[in-house]
């Protein structure tokens, strides 16, 4: 399938001018050396994108959307992977911007996607539990109704960047009687409500990335429901559609790539330089072939999606080909600097000449993209759901 149209040519040649002229070098290096943005950073980040027109690239044109095709999008997000610009953090813009407009009332699009975008709210994920992972649908948090609220009480974990977030959209069980996907409902919670405490979770190489979210008899607006009470599952099955989708991650997995293919061209192992190791050269390839199949698959369903409106069980495919190939490119890149695949704290403390920071922080990047494959619903849920959605098994 070509991506070369008249018009997805012309955004990849105003997209390659942008991060020509427009982003901060020290946005490209830090991603480039596998480093995020601080908080700071990451609003502006988003607010130059919003000023080119591009921060909500899938939303609606009456909603400030720019009325891209699926192609439009995908050139888009390969040239800025490729480019190494930051991400945009998807919990408000691409979570759950689509799940408000899907099924969110007039009021609350009016009230909430003009937030989303200007940056007024930063959002987090109330999802998972200790014992609701994968099996997202045995969450247990609770939410009564009582008058014009309703009072929540329970857990929610591994809730990334949870720690900057104003608000959450939260998962939260309304009838406890129900079977499991039909009790649950889908709030928006005010994070600064009194009875929420955030307790940081620290990564293997001492990030605070993730938190541990409890909450006790916390106060919610009924209208901060999302959709039907008890119909929230509904809800969180759309969002994992897109969440899904994005995780693939084409243009991200070309880049890490390059990264790999320099490094190796540039690492001597046995008085030569790796990329020219047999052994390794044929694991190269069997990546780079992945890669070229991701690449198309993602295109037929982006292209399905545009028909139907929305991603179907098919983003399971793109889940588990994005998720097992990002690990395989980290954990070649980590092959790939041997002995100088340290954690970054280690590195700081040594001396090495010449030592590009991509090769200091490949094993932190192995290790935290453990999670790519679990996340988002593990690729053996992801299996699942392909066997009786796709297959009929």
């Amino acid at each position: 399938m070509s991506d070369t149209t008249e018009k997805a040519e012309a955004l990849r040649q105003r997209v390659r001018e942008f991060m020509r002229t427009k982003v901060p070098v020290h946005y490209i290096e830090r991603t480039r050396s596998g480093l995020g943005l601080s908080k700071q950073e990451q609003e502006h980040w988003h607010s130059l994108l919003d000023s080119e027109g591009w921060l909500v690239n899938h939303w609606p044109q009456e909603w400030g959307g720019p009325g891209w095709s699926p192609l439009e999008r995908y050139v888009f997000d390969y040239e800025t992977a490729v480019g190494n610009a930051p991400r945009i953090l998807p919990f408000g813009v691409s979570m759950l911007a689509p799940v408000i407009l899907k099924f969110g009332s007039q009021k609350q699009k009016e009230h909430w996607l003009p937030r989303i975008r200007s940056g007024a709210d930063w959002w987090c994920q109330g999802y998972s539990e200790p014992g609701a992972g994968s099996d997202l649908a045995s969450l247990k948090t609770t939410a009564v109704r009582d008058g014009d609220h309703y009072v929540v009480n329970g857990q929610k974990t591994w809730t990334t960047l949870g720690q900057h977030a104003n608000m959450m959209f939260c998962l939260v069980r309304t009838n406890a009687s129900a079977k499991a996907q039909e009790g649950i409902s889908f709030l928006l919670i005010d994070m600064q409500t009194p009875g929420i405490e955030v307790r940081p979770l620290y990564l293997l190489n001492g990030e605070h990335e993730v938190n541990e979210v409890f909450l006790q008899d916390v106060r919610v607006p009924v209208g901060n429901l999302v959709g039907e009470e008890n119909k929230g599952w509904d809800c969180a099955k759309y969002l994992l559609t897109y969440e899904r989708t994005g995780i693939a991650g084409v243009g991200i997995c070309i880049s890490l790539f390059n990264k790999l293919r320099a490094v190796a061209a540039k690492v001597r192992r046995n008085g030569k330089p790796l990329i020219e190791d047999m052994l390794f050269r044929q694991k190269l390839a069997k990546v780079w072939m992945d890669i070229a199949n991701l690449k198309e698959t993602n295109l037929r369903i982006l292209m399905k999606a545009a028909q139907s409106g929305a991603p179907g069980a098919e983003s399971s495919i793109l889940k588990i080909l994005g998720t097992e190939i990002r690990q395989e490119l980290f954990s070649l890149l980590r092959q790939a600097a041997g002995s100088r695949a340290l954690t970054l704290y280690a590195a700081e403390t040594q001396s090495f000449d010449a030592c590009p920071m991509e090769l200091l922080t490949a094993s932190e990047n192995y290790f935290n993209h453990r999670k790519l494959s679990i996340f988002g619903g593990s690729n053996e849920i992801q299996k699942n759901i392909l066997s009786k959605f796709v297959l009929g098994l």
